[in-house]
This record gives structure tokens, sequence and C-alpha cells, in this order.
């Protein structure tokens, strides 16, 4: 069972509290941050991420996780999302958690972009990490949950790649995109179809400045939505969305999860009832989790404990 650690003011059993304590104390112990590590560099700056992962390199190689935080592609920090990589070092996984360009840099796609260019870093490094590229997550929530999908599900031939090509030493020779296939996204209440979210009753504003005034935006958004990237053969995908959300409909959820029942795609969609945009109870939270390690369980990605 998912050891529980969730950061709250509420009143604990202590043997619980005792559980979360210790388990605190061995992830301390036991693990390592390789953190600022360059992947690229676009628009003038260097793009980061930190990297967590066991002190002690075990035999097997290491499932990975490409954690990417949220904040409408206008706000927000690696750092900001450090804490939600905790379940996934529980569940033993090395954490690629990672920073991209916001809209007050470089606007759509430039996110996308960074995000595709972090899995070629995944493939590139994996015999330095010990990392199983076999058993690559991707996971974020809202605009990160976004990203994530369009991670797993654009085609590593897609030209929203051409800047990871860019990134290459011109001295390294041929080159040749390093991306594994994803295994599985965690997508948590993320954007499914850009262009819903910049005209008509779903119009929102953090994706409307993503765009900014471009001409032809409302074609790229229907090319960086994940809905026109499901296809059979594409990696499974667990949704977690709460059916009151006010900033990513509810519907995005549920119309990704027909498109993938359509396609013959291994998927899930949890709901949370009454849940809003995240924010969900400490019960609601960890019972999303529990979700979450079922699902990886039963495609082989990490092991039952």
């Amino acid at each position: 069972m998912l050891p529980t650690l969730i950061i709250c003011v509420c009143a604990v059993p202590v043997q619980a509290a005792d559980d979360g304590w210790r388990a605190a104390i061995l992830l301390d112990h036991g693990w390592d941050v390789h953190a600022g590590q360059t992947y690229a560099s676009a628009s003038g700056r260097d793009l980061k991420l930190d990297l967590y992962m066991p002190s002690a390199r075990p035999a097997p190689a290491l499932p990975v996780v490409i954690n990417i935080h949220g904040g409408g592609w206008v706000f927000g920090s690696r750092e900001g999302a450090s804490l939600t990589a905790l379940p996934y070092m529980q569940m033993g996984f090395a954490v690629v958690n990672i920073e991209y360009r916001l809209a007050r840099t470089a606007l759509a796609p430039a996110a996308v972009e960074d995000a595709l260019c972090v899995l070629q870093w995944v493939g590139r490094n994996a015999k330095r990490y010990n990392f199983d590229l076999g058993k690559v997550v991707v996971t974020g929530n809202s605009a990160g949950g976004h990203l994530a999908l369009t991670t797993a599900l654009i085609a590593p031939d897609s030209e929203m790649t051409n800047q990871c090509a860019a990134n290459e030493p011109a001295w390294s020779g041929p080159y040749v995109n390093a991306a594994p296939k994803v295994a599985a996204v965690v997508n948590w209440y993320g954007i499914t179809d850009v262009a819903d979210m910049l005209q008509g009753q779903n119009i929102r504003s953090y994706a409307v400045a993503w765009f900014g005034s471009m001409p032809g935006r409302m074609a790229l958004a229907a090319q960086i939505s994940p809905l026109t990237h499901v296809r059979p053969g594409s990696p499974a995908v667990l949704t977690v969305h709460g059916d009151a959300d006010p900033m990513v409909p509810y519907a995005h959820a549920t119309r990704l999860h027909k498109a993938l029942d359509k396609a013959g795609v291994k998927n899930e969609l949890v709901t949370i009832k009454g849940g809003g945009h995240g924010g969900f109870s400490a019960e609601q939270q960890v019972g999303a989790y529990e979700k979450v390690r079922s699902f990886l369980v039963g495609l082989g990605i990490v092991t039952k404990q």
C-alpha cells in the first residue's frame, strides 16, 4: 500500500503520523538530488531539470518519471512542483523534475517543444543514470498534464522535435533522435483540446496569453492538442479530474477517455466527485494516488509492495 505523505493541517492517528515520519526519513536518507542540469538552450537561456534518484544504484534499471509543473503555461516552476515527486519516489522511480519556457519568454508551442527535448535527454542519459527506457512515465497537472500528454502522444519525428536537434553540438556527428517510447501518462486535470480554451464558452485568459496575437493560432492549437494525436498504440493514460473543475472543464477528461477507448488504448478516468482544479481533500488525494499506483502496477512499470 502506498505510504501517505500528505501535508495538511488536520488531526491524524498517532500511528499514521509515525508512519509518514518514518517514510520521510527514509526518503531523505536514501536519495540524491542532481540539481540544475541543462537539457536544452532556447530563447537565450538554459533550460534546467532536477533529477531525484536513489543514492545506491540498484542492479535492475530504474523506472523514470518526468514531472511537469502546471500554471497555464504562464507561471509556475519546477521548484514549486518538487513535492509532487514524493509519491513516485516511494514507488521506486527516478524523478526528472523539469522547467520549460513560459509565455513571458516564448509563446506556444515552446513549452511543448521543451518537454519533448526532456524526453530525449532521458534517452541520452539512460546509461549514465541507469534508467529503464521501457518504463518511462510522464506526469503533470493542469498545463503540466497537457504537456505530459503531448510529450507521450506526439510522434517522435514531429517537427516539434527540431529544437532538440538544434541543441546538439555541431561536432557530435549525425543527429539521432534518442527519445524512448513513453509507457504511460498520469494526467492530472490536463487540457486536452487547446483550441477549446481560446474561444467560446470555455475561453480562458491563460490560454489566450500563451498564444498572444499570433496568426493561425487555432490551427496551432489543434496541432498541440492531445486529442489530435490519439491513435492505436498510444501509451496508456490515467486521468484524474474533478467533475466541478472551473479552470479546465471536466469534459476535457471525458473526451480524452472516449477517444482513447475508441483507439483501443488502455486508459482509466478517475473522477473526483465535486472536485475542483486540484485542491482535493486528503482522502481524495490518497485515493487518487492509490489508483495511479494500481494502474502502473497493472502495466508492470512498478512492483506491487
